[in-house]
């Protein structure tokens, strides 16, 4: 549980942190901050083991985190240096990094699903035991690619895990707007993938169903979808005001349903720890964010030469 707290706090006063930088004009394009959204990569992440693999859409940057890159790579990416986890070169949409085993956040809305199909492909081609989480949003997944992706899942018996981070909102749009089947873990059915539902703002909810689902797949059973209800506190992007929502909802979840607040009063109502641990934790998270903001603003910017490389994979 302290583990799970750390964890999120992290990807927490990360954001924050970028969310300030953004601010000040040292990250450029868009910015998608996860603040909210916390528990679900945090539990899923924690059910998997060594070869696994994931991929996600462009609110990546916890995903990153979850899966081992440090919060230096991360930061420096999203300033666009050298000391970046793709060179500075990827941005804060689409690193990449195949020691972690995390095969990027991407900038087309639902194209993670076959790409990330793609992925369990390869796992079974070469008789592995791995999985493959692909995540995605509730604005995605409306995308023909996405069933597509299904079917041949279903179709090959890939071990793949399709997620859903329903927080709700596709950009600015609330889902009862956008789909006309609002229950998104049934979307598969119909192509034989059958769906779960998941309190992703439960950090030991969300890692139960993980370790469910995960022994499903990696058994041979075929794919699964898991839905995970959630909820961003900040808009679509750091430049979206979220005026399409009210103050009354937002102040719900935050007061009623954090996830980190969750965890923070079930470490202390079990006398686990005390409130100067979890301040010393605090404390300690922030440290390794300020430096990570501070390597970010130092290291150098990509040569130039950078440009043609990592364009081909050699023969």
């Amino acid at each position: 549980m302290m583990d799970f707290y750390r964890q999120m706090l992290l990807i927490r006063r990360f954001e924050e942190k970028a969310g300030q930088l953004y601010g000040m004009g040292l990250i450029g394009g868009f910015c998608h901050l996860y603040i909210g959204q916390e528990a679900v990569v945090v539990g899923l992440q924690s059910a998997l083991k060594d070869g696994d693999q994931v991929i996600t859409a462009y609110r990546d940057h916890g995903h990153m985190l979850a899966c081992g890159m440090t919060p230096r790579s991360v930061m420096a990416e999203l300033t666009g240096r050298i000391g970046g986890a793709s060179k500075g070169k990827g941005g804060s949409m689409h690193m990449f990094s195949v020691a972690q085993g995390f095969y990027g956040g991407h900038g087309i809305v639902g194209a993670s699903a076959p790409l990330g199909t793609g992925l369990a492909f390869a796992q079974k081609y070469n008789d592995t035991d791995n999985v493959t989480l692909t995540y995605f949003g509730d604005g995605a997944a409306n995308q023909g690619q996405v069933y597509e992706s299904f079917n041949m899942a279903v179709l090959w018996n890939l071990p793949v895990i399709f997620i859903i981070e329903n927080n709700q909102y596709g950009m600015g749009t609330s889902v009862k707007r956008a789909s006309g089947q609002t229950d998104l873990y049934k979307r598969g059915e119909s192509l034989g993938v059958p769906g779960r539902l998941v309190d992703g703002m439960d950090v030991l909810a969300v890692r139960a169903a993980a370790e469910d689902a995960i022994a499903h797949v990696r058994a041979g059973k075929g794919p699964l979808l898991l839905e995970l209800k959630t909820y961003r506190y900040r808009g679509h992007s750091v430049s979206d005001p979220a005026k399409y929502r009210s103050k009354e909802e937002l102040n719900e979840y935050r007061e009623h349903h954090d996830a980190i607040e969750m965890v923070k009063a079930q470490l202390l109502d079990a006398g686990a720890v005390g409130e100067d641990d979890l301040k010393a934790v605090d404390k300690e998270v922030r440290g390794v964010v300020n430096d990570a903001a501070d390597f970010a603003q130092n290291s150098p910017e990509p040569d130039p030469s950078e440009l043609y490389t990592d364009v081909l994979a050699d023969a």
